[in-house]
């Protein structure tokens, strides 16, 4: 083992083969954070599980790999990058098997559980291997070739799960990862290089802390729309707990010689910057993924199907930025870039605070492919930027901690939408279903001719009330998020052009 610091890059041949391993494995993750939510109710049938317990299913892979992800930088330091790399693709793709093999509700748990825990290093100890075996002038298009599998997945994931549970069965939607693990294990196994492993001890407290509040977080973002947020007991347990976890770890590290995670990363302007800026891409991203299935669904009645064919321009515009922003990034002030985007997104926010049940797709199409062309060209120059200014010895801690950041972003955005729904449709309900009276004369014109408003005709005009409240309840929404979007942007400010980067060191697969 040495203790020398890590060089900027390595020199590794193979390298086009090595990132096509590297992406195949990141996308196999990626892909089940949403690919297994159409299943549910699939599940359920097969499982024996009711409409709460059954929602485990995510709640366990969400946990597990929240509170493991921190870890990936030290396993992968003390035990070998590669190794720990391995080693995770090998175990998601075996438990992947498992959960397709499921014959309850506790073996299911307890598989996605697992699952979790072996999927928690794949993307950051990916991101920290295409940094590394990369110089610094081309860590723009490492990072849009990196981005889209960590953008494109989300999105096709919904539409994957339901033509696999569809056309042949909601198992199908865990054993896809089969083929996929095994190329990705057989490439990065024959193609990785083997780094030197650095003695590091493990800082026990600071990661119990940090998996403490971590873990409390998710339990209460998950569980909070099941069990009314702040009327239920466990949700003030869940957030005095994380509440605690985080101080004691943030205090810990602060003062700790040998901490979890060295604070001293978060001294990197661009970093730390970059640590706020994924957080609002997470909110960005995945809370618009968890609002518009069911939009679609409820409001305009489209199968999962047709749902996944309107958001696919989405990704198709997420492709379209990563590809140009990894070119870009070269000749083109990457803060520009990110800002670029920044106002596209909320351009495609903007269109979205415009839909009404009475539109056809083409709004949706246009929207999503313009937030699509914002997300990307807003990922690819961030990413570069976060890690531009960094000393490589952080790189592993930072990856896990980037990606982490992600996750709890996502959380969180979904839970505040979630939120912000639930409560606006009852408002607009109410609001609207003042005037659903036989004694409101503004009725007659909704009313066919020769009739009374009975009660039938008053609980259809209900029913088109309903209707409408849930799309001003989503519109209100997309105007938070809008909002959100826009207050991110002087955040730019703060970041700063690279520096140059330092020689390479030749490193050899095995």
């Amino acid at each position: 083992m040495s203790d020398a610091p890590p060089a900027s890059h390595h020199e590794v041949p193979h390298r086009g083969l090595i990132t096509l391993s590297l992406m195949l494995a990141t996308i196999m993750q990626v892909l089940d954070t949403t690919i297994a939510n159409v299943a549910l109710p699939s599940m359920r049938a097969d499982l024996g599980a009711s409409q709460d317990t059954i929602n485990w299913v995510l709640t366990s892979y969400i946990v597990a790999a929240a509170i493991v992800t921190p870890l990936s930088g030290w396993f992968s330091e003390r035990y070998g990058r590669k190794q720990i790399f391995l080693v995770s693709v090998a175990g998601f793709v075996l438990t992947s098997i498992l959960c397709g093999l499921s014959w309850s509700l506790p073996s299911m748990v307890a598989f996605r559980l697992a699952q979790g825990v072996f999927g928690a290093a794949i993307v950051p100890l990916s991101q920290t291997f295409l940094l590394d075996i990369n110089p610094r002038e081309r860590h723009g298009q490492a990072m849009a070739i990196w981005g889209a599998g960590i953008m494109v997945g989300p999105i096709i994931g919904p539409t994957l799960g339901g033509w696999l549970t569809e056309t042949m069965n909601w198992r199908w939607v865990f054993f896809i990862n089969l083929p996929v693990g095994v190329l990705a294990f057989l490439g990065c196994s024959a193609y990785l290089p083997s780094l030197p492993r650095l003695a590091r001890r493990f800082d026990f407290f600071g990661f119990a802390m940090l998996a403490l509040g971590v873990g409390a977080l998710q339990l209460m973002l998950d569980r909070g729309a099941e069990v009314d947020w702040f009327a239920a007991t466990e949700i003030w347990i869940e957030l005095a707990l994380a509440l605690c976890g985080f101080w004691v770890f943030a205090m810990h590290i602060t003062l700790s010689d040998k901490p979890f995670l060295d604070p001293r990363m978060l001294a990197d302007r661009n970093f730390a910057t970059g640590i706020i800026f994924i957080f609002v891409v997470g909110i960005i991203l995945l809370a618009s993924l968890a609002l518009l299935p069911p939009m679609l669904s409820t409001i305009f009645g489209y199968p999962v199907i047709t749902t996944g064919m309107v958001m696919a321009p989405r990704g198709v515009g997420t492709m379209i930025t990563m590809i140009l922003a990894g070119k870009l990034v070269r000749v083109i002030d990457a803060r520009n870039l990110v800002v670029s985007g920044l106002l596209l997104t909320v351009l495609s926010l903007w269109i979205m605070t415009g839909f009404s049940p009475q539109m056809d797709a083409m709004l949706l199409i246009v929207s999503g492919v313009v937030q699509g062309l914002g997300l990307g060209l807003v990922f690819v120059p961030l990413s570069t930027l976060a890690f531009a200014t960094l000393e490589p010895r952080f790189r592993a801690d930072a990856t896990s901690l980037f990606s982490l950041t992600r996750n709890i972003g996502s959380s969180i955005g979904i839970s505040i939408v979630s939120v912000l729904l639930t409560r606006n449709v009852q408002i607009n309900h109410a609001e609207i279903g003042a005037g659903l009276t036989p004694f409101n004369p503004n009725l007659a014109p909704l009313i066919p001719p020769g009739t009374s408003p009975t009660a039938a005709v008053l609980a259809q005009l209900d029913g088109i009330a309903n209707i409408q409240a849930l799309m001003i309840s989503y519109i209100n929404d997309f105007h938070i998020m809008m909002l959100i979007t826009l207050a991110a942007i002087p955040l730019a400010l703060l970041l700063r052009k690279p520096g140059a980067a330092t020689a390479p060191v030749a490193v050899h697969a095995d």
